[in-house]
């Protein structure tokens, strides 16, 4: 399905999550339009592993690097992205944020693919993000192409997102 430029709905290890394939720009369009998103914001991605980031990530640091691969909660780090990704992917920023799932269904998902994932929160813009399915499915019901559904993950809130250089943070 994401193969094929589907957008799907999933559980993170933290809220559900929309999700497609990051370099079909027709699903980054589209996941945008579905939660009524400003196009200039940039996009999460979610990967089973440090190594399927690096055809998007400028990161030779290798402490850098490791603190992506092993944070101790969900932990979206902002990183530079590589000059070649999309603009709907980055919304045109020169990084771009990236997290290591510790979500079983999420890091299959991503080996399945062999990349990772666009994971956007799902809720339209300005509401608060899906944390069970029956939220999920009152919101976006019929406009997926597939949902995913385990109520027993996530955090409930989402992830921290932090500048892998500074350390600032951008949301606790």
């Amino acid at each position: 399905m994401v193969r094929h430029g589907g957008i799907i709905a999933y559980p993170t290890d933290t809220v559900y999550g929309l999700g497609c394939d990051p370099l079909n720009i027709s699903a980054l369009t589209e996941l945008n339009r579905l939660k009524n998103r400003a196009p200039g914001k940039g996009l999460i991605l979610l990967a089973a592993n440090i190594n399927q980031l690096s055809d998007f990530i400028e990161l030779d640091d290798t402490a850098a690097r490791n603190r992506i691969r092993v944070a101790a909660k969900p932990t979206s780090w902002v990183v530079p992205a590589r000059a070649h990704l999309p603009h709907e992917l980055t919304g045109g920023n020169a990084s771009i944020a990236v997290r290591v799932t510790d979500n079983p269904v999420v890091s299959k998902l991503c080996q399945y693919l062999a990349h990772p994932l666009v994971s956007s929160s799902a809720n339209p813009a300005g509401q608060p993000p899906a944390i069970n399915s029956l939220q999920l499915h009152r919101w976006f019901h019929f406009d997926l192409d597939s949902i995913l559904i385990d109520d027993e993950a996530g955090t409930g809130r989402p992830s921290t997102l932090k500048h892998i250089q500074t350390q600032q943070i951008y949301r606790a």
